[in-house]
Formats: C-alpha cells, sequence, structure tokens
C-alpha cells in the first residue's frame, strides 16, 4: 500500500484537485476538452451517466486555478467545444450524400457547430466565476452554483436562435426509466438539473471551505433525491396499465432507402412502389387483426401528392377498407402575392385516393431546410437540393376519427420538431398521441438516430402521451406515455411493425400544464439558496 492509498478519500481527491487548478496554458485547456468528451458518454448511444463524476467535478476544479473572466470563459469554451465535437459529428455525414455540392459545408459542421454551441457552456463557466468572485458558492454552495449555471445556459442553448437542445445531459436516463419519470414532473432541464448537481457535489469534498463530514452528508442528500425520485418512478410505473385503443391497428413503415437513392430521378417510382409493396404484405401474424391505419416516414412520396391523382389512387390500392395512408410528402402551395411555396409536410389519404388533411413543419433546420442570412449566404438549403422550405403554421392537434372510427387526435412532428421539450402539442386543444415521422438515412449507422429515438422517448414521458416513430432507415417504434418502449424496428432494417396504438392515460403531467415554469422556479431557488447562503454562513 502506498502513502496514497492510506489518505482517505478528500486527502486523495485534494491531490487531484489540486493538480488541476495548478495546470495552465494548453495543458488546462485540453484538460477541459477532455474532460467535455468524457462528458458525451453519459448521454445516449453510450448511457454512461457515472462519467459525470470524473466531467464535472474535474471542471470546477479547473475553475479553481482560474483568476480572470476570460480563462473563466476558455474553460467552459474548450469543454463544450469536446462535448459537442464529440457528441454531433454524425451531423457530417448528412453531407457525404452529396460530397461534391457541399463539400465547403464538412468543417461548418464538423468544427463550426461546436464552436457556436460552446459558447453557452463558455457563458455557464463565466457566470459561475463571475459569482464566485463576488464571494457565492461557498462549501456545497459550490456545486449547486455551478449546476444552477450550467443548466440555465443550456437551457438558453435550447432557445436563443432557434435552439438546439440536443444532448441535454438528463437524457443519459434514459436507459433508467424509474428516474426518468422526473421528467414528467420538471421536464428535461429540470432532470438535467438534478443530474449536473449530483454529479457535481464530489467537487466539495476537499474543499476547505467546509468540513469532509458535511461534504460527505451533501453527497448521500444528492445520492438520497436520486433514490426518492427513482422510487417515485418506480411507484408511477408500477400504477402504469398497457391499454390499447380499441378498433385501431397500425402498420409501420420502414422502408431503408439509402439517402443517396431517396430523390434520385431513376429511383423515385421503384421507392414508392417499395412502399407500397410493403404497405400491401400480408400481416406477420395472421390471427392479428389487419392494420387500419398505414404509416410512411418523413418524405417517403418523392412526388405532390395532393396534385397527382396517380399517385393518390396507388397509395389508396394497399389502403384497407374504412382506412387511411398517413406519409410524410413534400408540399407546395401559392400564396396570395403569386410566389410558390414549398413544405416538408405530411399528408393523409383515404381509401379513395381523396386527401382528407395535411400538416407542414413549422421548425425548420436551419441550413439544412432554409439558409439564415441567405442575402451574405447565396447558397440553397442542403436537405433541399438547393431550394428552401417555407414555415407551416404549429404545433397542431389533427382529428380523423371521422376517417377511421376510433382514431384519436395526434400531433404530427416531422423530424427535428421532436427534440424541443414543450413545443410539440396545441395545449390550446391537447392531442392523444404523438407522431412522429423522420427520416434519419442522412446520419447512416451513427449515433444521431439513437439519440433521436432517446430524445422522441423523453418527450412521451413529458407530455404523458405514447408517440409512435416511423422513420426512413430506422429507428421506428411505439413508445408507450411512460417511456417503455413496445415495439421497435432498428437502425438499417427494411420492414414493417404491425402494432396497437397505446391508450393516453388520463390526466396530464405537470410539466404537460406548467412546461419550463417548473424548472425555472426550481433553477431560481437554487440561486436563491446559494445567495442566502453567503449571507447566513
Amino acid at each position: 500500500m502506498t502513502v496514497t492509498d492510506a489518505l482517505p478519500v478528500p486527502a486523495r481527491l485534494g491531490r487531484v484537485s489540486a493538480r488541476l487548478a495548478a495546470l495552465t496554458g494548453w495543458r488546462r485547456l485540453a484538460a477541459a476538452a477532455l474532460l467535455g468528451g468524457l462528458a458525451t458518454l453519459a448521454v445516449p448511444p453510450a448511457d454512461l451517466i457515472p462519467v459525470l463524476l470524473v466531467a464535472f467535478p474535474g471542471l470546477i476544479w479547473l475553475l479553481d486555478g482560474v483568476e480572470t473572466k476570460k480563462g473563466a470563459f476558455a474553460l467552459g469554451w474548450f469543454f463544450g467545444f469536446g462535448h459537442h465535437l464529440l457528441g454531433l459529428y454524425w451531423i457530417s455525414a448528412a453531407l457525404f450524400t452529396d460530397i461534391e455540392r457541399f463539400w465547403w459545408a464538412l468543417p461548418l459542421s464538423a468544427v463550426g457547430l461546436p464552436i457556436l454551441l460552446a459558447m453557452f457552456s463558455g457563458g455557464a463557466t463565466l457566470t459561475f466565476h463571475m459569482l464566485r468572485r463576488r464571494g457565492f458558492g461557498i462549501g456545497l454552495g459550490r456545486p449547486l452554483l455551478f449546476a444552477a449555471c450550467w443548466c440555465l445556459w443550456e437551457w438558453l442553448r435550447g432557445h436563443v436562435f432557434t435552439g438546439f437542445p440536443w444532448n441535454l445531459i438528463g437524457y443519459g436516463w434514459v436507459g433508467v426509466l424509474p428516474v426518468l419519470q422526473t421528467v414528467s414532473l420538471v421536464g428535461i432541464y429540470g432532470l438535467t438539473l438534478v443530474t449536473v448537481l449530483v454529479a457535481s457535489l464530489p467537487a466539495a469534498l476537499p474543499d476547505r471551505d467546509t468540513t469532509p463530514r458535511r461534504a460527505w452528508a451533501g453527497v448521500a442528500a444528492g445520492l438520497a433525491l436520486l433514490a426518492v425520485l427513482g422510487g417515485w418512478g418506480a411507484w408511477r410505473l408500477a400504477g402504469a396499465v398497457d391499454k390499447p385503443v380499441p378498433g385501431v391497428r397500425l402498420r409501420l413503415v420502414q422502408a431503408a432507402i439509402d439517402q443517396r437513392l431517396k430523390w434520385a430521378p431513376a429511383e423515385r417510382v421503384q421507392n414508392f412502389q417499395n412502399h407500397l409493396a410493403l404497405s400491401a404484405a400480408p400481416p406477420a401474424d395472421p390471427s392479428a387483426p389487419p392494420p387500419n391505419v398505414i404509416i410512411w416516414p418523413e418524405t417517403a412520396v418523392p412526388f405532390f401528392v395532393e396534385e397527382d391523382a396517380r399517385v393518390r389512387q396507388a397509395m389508396a390500392s394497399v389502403i384497407p377498407p374504412g382506412g387511411l395512408l398517413i406519409t410524410g410528402a413534400p408540399r407546395t402551395t401559392v400564396g396570395a402575392d403569386g410566389e410558390r411555396r414549398y413544405f416538408n409536410g405530411m399528408v393523409a389519404v383515404d381509401g379513395s385516393g381523396a386527401a382528407v388533411a395535411d400538416y407542414d413543419k413549422f421548425h425548420l433546420v436551419p441550413f439544412g431546410e432554409y439558409m439564415p442570412l441567405r442575402q451574405w449566404l447565396p447558397v440553397g438549403a442542403i436537405a433541399g437540393n438547393g431550394a428552401e422550405f417555407s414555415a407551416g403554421p404549429g404545433p397542431r392537434t389533427l382529428d380523423l376519427e371521422g376517417r377511421v372510427a376510433g382514431l384519436p387526435s395526434f400531433s404530427p412532428l416531422i423530424c427535428y420538431e421532436s427534440i424541443f421539450p414543450g413545443a410539440v402539442v396545441d395545449t390550446a386543444d391537447r392531442p392523444h398521441w404523438l407522431l412522429n415521422l423522420t427520416n434519419d438515412a442522412w446520419y447512416g449507422r451513427t449515433a444521431g438516430p439513437h439519440q433521436h429515438f432517446a430524445i422522441n422517448q423523453v418527450r412521451a414521458v413529458e407530455e404523458g402521451l405514447p408517440l409512435v416513430r416511423v422513420a426512413n432507415t430506422g429507428i421506428s417504434g411505439v413508445v408507450d406515455s411512460y417511456g417503455r418502449v413496445q415495439q421497435l424496428l432498428g437502425l438499417g432494417e427494411r420492414g414493417f411493425i404491425d402494432t396497437t396504438l397505446p391508450e393516453a392515460p388520463d390526466g396530464v403531467t405537470a410539466y404537460a400544464r406548467m412546461g419550463d415554469w417548473i424548472f425555472g422556479i426550481v433553477l431560481l431557488g437554487c440561486f436563491l439558496t446559494v445567495l442566502a447562503s453567503r449571507y447566513h454562513r
């Protein structure tokens, strides 16, 4: 046994924290970037939440050695850069579907996006540093202040410049359903706050401003908080009832079409026929009732459905009597000014070949579906083959019960729209389930589709509504109101799922009723607690 091994835990951590605080120059920044990359392993698909017990205390100890505002911002920026560089590498895969046209955007997506997103983590560490210099966050108040600053800026990241709330730390609990139920109360930002706080508490163990007993009590209290939330979540899950909507049977079609072939002129008809063939295939279980609602993914039909009667009749040929086919498809309209506009939309077609409902995506992907700052960037959007989509009104609730008996109203969400907490339903006309149509073929077999599916699971728990997801290349599936995966068709698999639709439970979750206001109140409480501790110590 070495002398170091004989030291108590706070003393050993004290040596680690002192070494990190003593780092300077590029070594300090490199350490921050490595810790940020390590934190990426906490979110899907790795879900290694315990790495945060290293990443966040390490960042706090690095900040202990910083004297200037510039240094504090730089530390947070490098942490965020490492985090997003590793966590969002898959976005660049979309450019390789037509790399000859979009080679110039590769450095912007691979490095430019992490550079921008890291500004928010830099803002968090700068805020933390400035408040610490004013005497706030002493002892156990330090991890509390850090968690509050971090989550304030994460909320801003989810809202500023249209927002990009991807890879929030709380998503790491998707594989632990009892803890995940917390989002039904405080949303994903609230669960992120709890997670960052608990993960940061070990930073107080070697702190000279608190006793070891007090620091250990803080760590124990944090773990007890997680245990209480997990226990409540287990109780919530134990009371869940698996009940399908009577008379409704879905077929989710996943044709697994490579993105490079999806819009190729010579392949469009064959791609359309592939969807028709899967829709007309006999059920895998001959004893089960046949599906009466067929659902295709985002832009599954490469034609303007509402303007092409032949396409609609072909779709009608695979629709069972009294049924519907819901598909993602481009839509176009001519405005009062005579200008033609294009939408990334959804169309529902009945057995007669009539288009009976439509929906247009309202939260578009910057650079992918429209080009911000177009006056300075004379290039078209990537996903639109140079053209740009217009935004539709939303979110919306569609009620098609008159077309399919017993079909509850639903909120359509196309691809990216499902990532925004608190913005997936029309609160004035609340739906009974969520429908996410997406095309993750852009990203191949990367972490992106797995992260996207996990995000959808969280939306279901937050809203207390079942969610159906249909993706071109996967991952397609059905998630109930508690985040439990009922059906799944994996990434890259070609086929279909015949399934029932889970019934939404009675009542509305606290998060669905209050949105991020509960998180805001809790966050304010954290800052007030830190403020009060300064004047009462």
